[in-house]
């Protein structure tokens, strides 16, 4: 059941503009793709509040200048954190094993982004895997919560349902057991990880030095938002998509790949640049988007996050 935020949106006449905050983590392979969303919403007209550290924003490519006005960005200053070293805001700044402590600074952000939510609150907050302590607080202000994973359905699938998640009572203990199928999963699928990945995937429940584990992080998330977003499409992960709303009982929402603009949309040269936003138009047309509501059955919440 949608919360009561959320229905309120809903509940807002066809065309009506939104005012959204987006705050992905802090890696460039998650903050792009959110950069990418965030064009496409302001160019249906919503205002966009961009939210990151700032270094982090101070190094993303220059959006269009027609998009300007309706993309605002917000730098919340990072962290100080003994570990880390000096000027480190993403992933790229340090080494995979320091990549704990950039989660501790970035739960640090806390206070300073409610802050400013409680100042400016949006309509709609749209955030990542790590924020596990950003939806309830954002939903007691009245902020409508979407959590948008850059990763395909199957990859939360395997992880088995909230749930299992926040208890701990996934049945796998050893490595072979993340080396076959889940079980939980009803469909034939040859998901599983090999042995050299098995590791990750069983660092991914255990504490860090943040204090939360990254499955714990990511269950929070899911449990406490009132949508799903993946960047993935229903021709491709149909039926992942619809486990995973089975798992964790809530609306999941395919997005599309959302792959690069071509550079006639950004500005460069392209020889098949018309051909491509021709396509791109033809794409892009309601009733296309009206079919792909139908097979989701999410009609409400889609036409505020897809159009």
């Amino acid at each position: 059941m949608a919360s009561h935020s959320m229905m309120k949106i809903m509940a807002k006449p066809e065309g009506t503009k939104l005012r959204i905050a987006m705050f992905p983590w802090l890696a460039f392979g998650h903050i792009i793709p959110f950069l990418e969303y965030a064009k496409f919403l302001a160019e249906k007209g919503h205002k966009i509040t961009f939210i990151s550290t700032t270094r982090n924003i101070d190094r993303l490519p220059k959006i269009p200048p027609s998009l300007a006005p309706s993309i605002e960005f917000v730098k919340l200053p990072m962290p100080r954190i003994e570990e880390l070293p000096e000027n480190a805001e993403a992933t790229m700044d340090v080494h995979n094993d320091d990549i704990e402590y950039l989660k501790k600074a970035y739960d640090g952000l806390e206070p300073k982004l409610i802050g400013f939510l409680e100042k400016s609150p949006p309509d709609l907050i749209i955030y990542d895997f790590a924020p596990y302590w950003l939806p309830e607080k954002a939903a007691k202000l009245g902020i409508s919560c979407v959590f948008f994973s850059i990763f395909n359905a199957w990859f939360f699938g395997f992880f088995g349902s909230t749930d299992m998640c926040l208890n701990g009572s996934d049945p796998r203990k050893t490595p072979e057991d993340f080396m076959v199928p889940a079980p939980w999963v009803p469909f034939e699928n040859k998901v599983a990880y090999r042995r050299f990945e098995v590791d990750w995937m069983m660092a991914t429940g255990k504490s860090n030095a943040s204090g939360v584990s990254d499955i714990l992080r990511a269950a929070i998330i899911m449990k406490n938002s009132d949508a799903v977003i993946i960047r993935h499409c229903l021709e491709f992960e149909g039926q992942w998509l619809k486990l995973l709303e089975d798992l964790h009982n809530t609306p999941v929402i395919p997005l599309g790949l959302m792959p690069p603009p071509p550079p006639a949309v950004t500005g460069g040269s392209d020889d098949n640049s018309e051909t491509w936003v021709f396509i791109r138009s033809w794409l892009n047309v309601p009733e296309s988007k009206s079919r792909e509501a139908k097979k989701t059955g999410r009609t409400p919440v889609i036409r505020w996050l897809t159009r």
